[in-house]
């Protein structure tokens, strides 16, 4: 390993090393953010979120473009991206914007929010939209981020209900609209969702997957009503499914492999999606939320095809046997054992799902560990697991919003609001309901879609991005009172990073942008240390199934892990 060293410089690191460690706080934010925190915190409160989009100039309001026709698309956008597009050690945000759909052209278009954190020392984000060349508008859905190029600079994907853009990293806060060099990716007469950047075949590039969530016309518009007669949307079985398409990356262009790699081979109205190694075979499968259809679990067969094992694998129904309205999804180790656990957020009056992973297959935990109970009542749209408050167990927030109409919100303009949910998770394997006393913004209801997560101010604590249909962009500045924490962000996308001390089980994290609903989140690995912050090593298992042990850094710091070559 090379040498260790605190580095004041933020993203400025010494090329030698293999391991560098970076303050809790960057540059001069080392004064001016640390002050905040400590004067802002409010231990007392316990569980603290607070919406500081407005005052930090993070100004959006999403439009459906809705004009009485009921059209589909129009209840269920939109997501966002936090990513450090400028590489200068801060998360930026993407937030994608909807249109007329008569007429998508005339929308406002998508923007991104430089964040000022670094160098200024205080959260503020300034609307960098023109200068990034990333004036668009379309009928937007989702973003995706990686580095499809390999040059160490995010790229950008953003899924349109039509034709999807591919954006270049140029490295110099600009992006170029290169999907004429990919046109498979363009999709012109799909309704895209979700997509994920991942390396499928361990040949060091990111492939992509992009899914359709149905075969959805204007001219082909069907009239569906609410139970008491009233117009309202359609759920997806009005309409034909449509397969995922996935991409092969040749060098930064894509090649539309989806027959060659049987992807073609089972159809559902696909919304959320994250890229999963479940068989401990080091290659990276595909879970997949279908919409009133069985889930997909695409399992990777080391030679560039894929056979659906859902059904197999205990994640295609729930336990009671029947589909479910998947939306959003969640993978990570809730439980600490070393497999990722899968979660799945439903329609109301279904319930999320929590697939926990058992030897060779999963297990629906969804009654045991409460998550069902506690979701009852909501439609779920974008979640993540994250640790909160730095305990060293998994916490969820789950973002929701109803696709009809709410009989208690009868004569409300926009009768679809609910409220989102923040559940603590224990060691118990249950979780409690925190919501309440988590800060006037988590008492909102709002008809919440995409979430991403990620310690946009860089002060230990992960926050939440959150976008609302019809509604605000908001940020959820997480003030919580919270444990010590550690933060490790490697060189090469996918790897998989374990964290160890003595007389505990070790915490196993992958970095990964994908999952939630239509949104990308930050790449770092976040660790809650709780009371017991030493830490004896860390290990990477590098996507190609290399591994790297690096000696434990000190608790409070960002770590950069870069690849340790022959």
């Amino acid at each position: 390993m090379g040498a260790v060293r605190n580095d004041r410089a933020g993203s400025e690191f010494s090329r030698g090393s293999a391991l560098r460690i970076l303050l809790a706080c960057w540059r001069v934010v080392i004064l001016a953010s640390c002050q905040r925190n400590a004067e802002t915190a409010k231990p007392e409160a316990g569980f603290l979120f607070r919406d500081a989009a407005l005052e930090s100039g993070l100004r959006f309001h999403h439009v459906t473009g809705a004009a009485g026709q009921f059209y589909m698309p129009e209840i269920m956008g939109a997501g966002a991206a936090l990513l450090d597009y400028d590489a200068d050690g801060d998360l930026d945000v993407f937030l994608v914007q909807g249109a007329p759909l008569t007429d998508p052209a005339s929308g406002s278009g998508n923007r991104m929010f430089r964040n000022e954190i670094v160098p200024a020392g205080q959260l503020r984000f300034t609307d960098v939209t023109g200068e990034a060349g990333l004036r668009y508008s379309g009928y937007g859905m989702g973003a995706a981020t990686g580095d499809f190029d390999n040059d160490g600079n995010v790229d950008l994907l953003v899924t349109n209900f039509g034709p999807n853009v591919l954006y270049r990293n140029l490295g110099d806060g600009k992006f170029k609209d290169v999907t004429p060099e990919s046109p498979g990716v363009r999709r012109p007469g799909y309704w895209s969702t979700g997509a994920s950047f991942f390396d499928y075949d361990r040949d060091g590039w990111q492939d992509l997957i992009v899914l359709s969530y149905v075969d959805f016309s204007l001219q082909g518009n069907k009239k569906c009503t609410a139970p008491t007669g009233e117009p309202d949307y359609c759920t997806p079985v009005a309409y034909r499914p449509v397969a995922a398409s996935l991409f092969h990356n040749q060098r930064g262009r894509f090649v539309d492999v989806t027959a060659k790699a049987g992807l073609n081979k089972a159809l559902g109205p696909g919304l959320g999606v994250v890229a999963v190694e479940v068989n401990k075979d080091g290659w990276l499968d595909l879970f997949v939320a279908n919409d009133t259809a069985a889930n997909h679990l695409w399992i990777n067969r080391k030679d560039g095809t894929f056979a659906e094992a859902g059904l197999d694998y205990g994640v295609a129904y729930a336990e009671a046997g029947q589909p479910k309205a998947g939306m959003g999804v969640a993978a990570g180790d809730y439980d600490n054992d070393g497999d990722e656990d899968l979660l799945v957020l439903n329609l109301m009056r279904e319930g999320a799902t929590l697939f926990r992973k058992s030897e060779g297959s999963f297990d629906d935990v969804s009654l045991a560990s409460r998550v069902h109970t506690l979701s009852f009542s909501y439609t779920g749209f974008g979640v993540g697991w994250f640790d909160f408050d730095n305990d060293g167990w998994l916490d969820l927030f789950l973002a929701h919003g109803a696709v009809s109409r709410r009989e208690e919100l009868r004569g409300v303009p926009y009768p679809y609001a609910e409220k989102n949910l923040l559940l603590r998770h224990s060691a118990s394997g249950r979780f409690e309901d925190v919501t309440g006393g988590a800060g006037d913004v988590m008492q909102l209801s709002e008809v919440s879609r995409g979430a991403a997560f990620g310690d946009i101010d860089n002060d230990g604590r992960v926050d939440i991005l959150l976008t609302n249909n019809s509604g605000p962009a908001r940020l959820l500045r997480n003030e919580s009172k919270a444990g010590a924490w550690l933060s490790v962000k490697v060189s090469e996308p996918g790897a998989r990073i374990g964290l160890f001390r003595s007389g505990q089980p070790a915490l196993w994290r992958r970095s990964h942008t994908d999952a939630s609903y239509l949104s990308a989140s930050d790449p770092r690995v976040h660790f809650g240390l709780g009371k017991q912050p030493q830490i004896d090593k860390i290990v990477v298992e590098w996507a190609d199934g290399s591994r790297q042990e690096e000696p434990g850094p000190a608790p409070q710091t960002r770590v950069l892990v870069e690849r340790r070559r022959p």
